[in-house]
């Protein structure tokens, strides 16, 4: 594990004070507005159970979705209830997150009682980092302690990551220093061989995760709509498949930096792109799958997915790694004729008994976790933050770790 510079709910005595905790519980939600996955909901509890051994008054608060203004398909009154039944124990909901309302509702609060606040995306000022509106939140609940534990959020400069530190001493929870040690001694101190698995879309929403990782992994395989743009640099004629324009200078300096590394001859060992792919005329198509080399992609087709060729190959690295961070599906996961390639370098990793498995937030564990039956068991780590799991394995600080109350004798 790393180093935490932060002080912590274990920190200080919290026994019988009101504390303003900031989860994360932007879960994904069915089409009936139900919640298809609680993994967030789940991974918040080690926090809150302590801090009711605590006895402490807890508010809770979080963001769910992108609303524009208040819509109750976005009210987090289905994840109250949620929580709720996780906890064995009553969840008061308010549907506000500033005034009167909510400074009685705190006020008749006993000790290990648990009030959740709407959604504070249904606030403007929430993702403008609004000092007023973080006071008025202050003012309302008048907490003895902030407690960031939404590690999904603490890349982002918000008024209840950010702005509330400002009138509240902030601390760190159970989930945001499990998250931060975790990722941060994977990219620090890895058992070797390191293996990184990068895949998604965008070469620009990466590029200081790939540059990092080309310094710290032994071999790194590269798959998804990603892939299409290496392979293209390479000299490969990849027909209708979705490929980034402009970036032959970003893909260059990938390619010195590793030869720097390795040297030249070894490169196309080091960053390892698919031989063959699955095809189709449209991610949405259905019926038999299509694979073809590298070399063998028509005009109007479109590369969707590692063919098994690369399966092997990538399962072979896997098999021989101590240590694997994986960001990013490798192929358009959401339709099964495409999701085989994730599902094959899932099983890998799982098979491989002695290695320490890490997988990035968003799509990566989404899918990871439907696969594993959502639960996640066999991997050592399914981080719960998509950006900001990115952000921090890039080697980048995030705003709500950093506005947190100093660890006495470290900065």
């Amino acid at each position: 594990m790393g180093r935490f510079f932060k002080q912590t709910i274990h920190d200080v005595n919290l026994r019988g004070l009101t504390v303003l905790v900031r989860v994360d519980y932007n879960v994904p939600l069915t089409a009936t507005g139900g919640i298809a996955s609680d993994l967030r909901i789940r991974a918040s509890l080690p926090t809150l159970c302590y801090l009711l051994e605590q006895r402490c008054k807890i508010v809770l608060m979080s963001h769910l979705g992108r609303p524009k203004g208040v819509d109750p398909a976005y009210s987090l009154r289905p994840v109250a209830r949620r929580l709720a039944e996780l906890l064995g124990r009553p969840v008061q909901f308010i549907d506000s997150c500033v005034g009167d309302q909510l400074r009685q509702a705190v006020r008749h609060m006993a000790a290990g009682d648990v009030l959740m606040l709407e959604n504070l995306r249904f606030y403007d000022e929430e993702s403008r980092d609004d000092m007023v509106f973080a006071r008025a939140i202050a003012r309302a609940v008048r907490p003895d302690y902030f407690v960031q534990d939404g590690f999904a959020v603490v890349h982002r400069a918000h008024a209840s990551t950010h702005a509330i530190t400002l009138y509240v001493p902030g601390l760190a929870g159970d989930l945001l220093v499990h998250e931060y040690t975790t990722l941060t001694a994977a990219m620090s101190r890895p058992a070797r061989p390191l293996v990184a698995i990068i895949g998604g879309v965008k070469i620009a929403d990466k590029i200081a995760l790939i540059e990092r990782l080309i310094d710290k992994a032994d071999t790194i395989l590269i798959g998804g709509a990603m892939a299409n743009t290496f392979l293209a640099y390479r000299g490969h004629r990849m027909g209708h498949s979705t490929v980034e324009l402009d970036q032959e200078q970003v893909l260059a300096a990938i390619y010195r930096r590793a030869a720097e590394k390795v040297g030249g001859e070894r490169v196309d060992q080091f960053l390892r792109l698919p031989s063959d792919v699955a095809v189709a005329l449209s991610p949405e198509t259905s019926g038999d799958r299509y694979e073809v080399s590298v070399d063998g992609i028509g005009d109007d087709e479109m590369a969707l997915d590692i063919g098994t060729e690369t399966m092997a190959q990538f399962a072979s690295v896997i098999a021989s790694a101590k240590t694997v961070i994986w960001n990013g599906p490798l192929g358009y996961s959401t339709n099964p004729l495409f999701a085989r390639g994730s599902a094959r370098v899932a099983e890998a990793i799982v098979q491989n008994r002695g290695v320490t498995s890490i997988i990035g937030g968003g799509d990566t564990a989404e899918f990871v976790l439907g696969w594993d039956g959502h639960d996640g068991k066999r991997f050592s780590h399914i981080s719960t933050g998509g950006g900001a799991s990115l952000e921090l394995m890039s080697g980048k600080k995030l705003p709500g770790v950093e506005s947190l109350l100093d660890a006495h004798g470290l900065k």
